[in-house]
């Protein structure tokens, strides 16, 4: 939930926090249905290889205040480094724009 401005992000969230869970991430997968989320932790950037979809990034904080966002992050790519996040919110594309989330938000517990 997005504490700035009401807007649900993620209502099915899935959660990478094991070295091996992080390294597969969503490879692999074959979408990210509406609604559904992963969050990497610890992680300050991404990637998309081996991903057939797009998708959309929010880097947090450790106060979960978004500190940086990737929009429509298409397969075979790096997404930003962001120096101040500790953890990544991975959204299907277009998740960003729908709920007018923007940096500087703060989420309701993940």
């Amino acid at each position: 939930m997005n504490l700035s401005n009401g807007a649900e992000l993620v209502n099915n969230l899935s959660t990478a926090d094991t070295f091996f869970k992080r390294l597969k991430g969503l490879m692999f997968s074959k979408k990210l249905p509406a609604g559904h989320g992963l969050l990497i932790e610890p992680c300050q950037s991404i990637h998309t290889f081996f991903m057939n979809y797009s998708i959309d990034v929010l880097y947090l904080g450790k106060d979960l205040e978004i500190v940086g966002l990737d929009e429509t992050v298409k397969p075979a790519k790096v997404g930003k480094y962001q120096k101040r996040a500790v953890s990544v919110l991975e959204l299907p594309a277009g998740t960003i724009r729908k709920t007018g989330t923007k940096i500087g938000h703060y989420l309701l517990t993940i």
